[in-house]
């Protein structure tokens, strides 16, 4: 099998879907904080998105993931087809619980996030969005498992556009605080229905064995911690800013984080590609060493991708957003790489879930959290909405580096020196960046040139190489 080439192309085809997917919210960020009255309302709807997926992860369980993994572990069509069927009986019953339960609590859950009782239906929206994403992850997973590359295409042009078709008519109405999380809903129900039908042969009642639940779990419970610590990775900043400040600092703080999800381009590619690419190469030789190699590619993507929004950011609000805004060009670089690291924590500790000990995951990225945690405190009275951005990025990199220190020890990843020295030359860049030109974008681009030219020396044979299999695919 051309490892290589299978990653490269689920890379590129995933990448394509995940900028359809996000490219649509972005491009409509600045014309929908225009036609909300005040940053608060944007907070609201962002409050409403963390709440949904605390709720969406609590359902879940992790079972995502662990279907993912058993459904390569034997051939056999029934053994699949029971996999897919078990799993989505279990979810639909855990989502039913989480959504009651959320309606039942209505009204501190409110207080708690959205520092308001009146505000009690959004919950209501946000239990509803929940019990959708939840279901809507298990039902759509055999057409990426199956690594139906068109019809994630086209799924993901067809969610965002029918999204924001609802939430533009709503906010020239008026209807500032449901317009996004009434649409979130409405698209889900939508495109849940359509990968019901489209994967029917793989879920049935007959097919259910519980049997297969327990190897399920074995698998999956120990990575609910780990969804819930990537929770508070992404959430605990937004709740602490409206608890500490207000709910418009978090929505100037949702807006800047925007900017800084346009890694999820790069990390929507990367799950949707890896995913398939690491299970179903897991019993390779060298996958040791393949693991690693994706690692660092991955990791000097990031670090050049990171260094140009840092030099673009400023330019991007100014010309984007209106002045209440503006200050949310400063997270947007933080914001950007935290995901990116996140990816690389994922490549990394996959290793844990091969063998089958996913413990240590939980382990590493608490430790990582609690010191998010700690710098959200800390920070957020000092440095505002930047020090939770700090404290976001540097809690990954807590995690990541702890990761990666025991996947040596263990033998199960390999760093080379070349990697470190392309840390050392980012480290230097985001230093000079923020204490020097951070609203200076020829100084920034200028920089960020140089970095990406360094880079690409220190990794030059890797380039060329990759660039070999890109312009022959029968070339190993």
């Amino acid at each position: 099998m051309n490892k290589l080439k299978l990653f490269i192309e689920n890379f590129i085809v995933y990448g394509v879907g995940g900028i359809i997917s996000k490219i649509v919210p972005l491009i409509m960020v600045p014309i929908i904080t225009r036609l909300m009255p005040d940053t608060m309302y944007f907070g609201l709807s962002d409050l409403s998105n963390t709440v949904v997926s605390f709720a969406s992860a609590i359902a879940v369980m992790g079972m995502y993931d662990a279907m993912y993994r058993l459904f390569f572990e034997n051939e056999d069509m029934e053994y699949k087809k029971s996999i897919c069927s078990t799993t989505v009986a279990f979810t639909i019953g855990t989502s039913l619980i989480v959504f009651i339960v959320m309606l039942l609590l209505k009204d501190i859950i409110a207080q708690y996030f959205f520092r308001d009782i009146k505000y009690g239906y959004l919950v209501y929206l946000s239990a509803m969005a929940a019990l959708v994403s939840a279901t809507n992850s298990i039902v759509s997973a055999p057409t990426r498992m199956q690594n139906k590359r068109r019809i994630f295409l086209i799924t993901n042009t067809v969610g965002p556009l029918l999204a924001y078709a609802i939430v533009i008519p709503l906010l020239m109405h008026g209807h500032y605080v449901i317009a996004l999380p009434l649409a979130n809903v409405i698209s889900g129900v939508v495109m849940e229905l359509s990968f019901a039908i489209m994967n029917r042969e793989w879920f049935s009642i007959r097919k259910i064995n519980w049997n297969n639940l327990k190897p399920l779990l074995v698998i999956a419970l120990p990575l609910l911690p780990n969804f819930l610590i990537y929770w508070l990775f992404n959430a605990c900043d937004k709740i602490m800013i409206a608890n500490m400040l207000d709910v418009g600092a978090a929505g100037i703080y949702s807006v800047g984080s925007k900017l800084g999800q346009c890694s999820q381009l790069i990390y929507i590619a990367f799950t949707g590609g890896w995913q398939f690419f690491a299970f179903s190469t897991m019993k390779e030789k060298n996958q040791v060493q393949s693991n690693s190699s994706i690692f660092e590619y991955l990791g000097i993507i990031s670090f050049i991708a990171t260094a140009f929004i840092c030099a673009w950011s400023y330019w991007i609000f100014k010309i984007l957003f209106t002045e209440e805004y503006l200050q949310g060009y400063v997270i947007a670089p933080y914001l950007f790489m935290a995901p990116l690291l996140q990816m690389l924590f994922q490549v990394a500790c996959n290793q844990f879930v091969i063998i089958r000990r996913t413990w240590p995951n939980m382990l590493i990225l608490l430790g990582g959290a609690i010191v998010n945690l700690v710098l959200n405190y800390l920070l957020i009275p000092i440095l505002g909405i930047e020090g939770a951005s700090i404290a976001t990025l540097f809690g990954y990199i807590i995690s990541d580096i702890i990761c990666v220190i025991v996947l040596c020890k263990m033998g199960l990843m390999v760093i080379s020196k070349r990697f470190l020295y392309a840390i050392s030359v980012m480290v230097i860049f985001l230093i000079l960046w923020r204490c020097v030109y951070s609203s200076n974008g020829i100084c920034g681009t200028i920089s960020a040139i140089i970095l990406a030219i360094i880079i690409i020396c220190i990794y030059r044979q890797e380039i060329f190489k990759i660039i070999n299999v890109i312009r022959n695919k029968n070339k190993i």
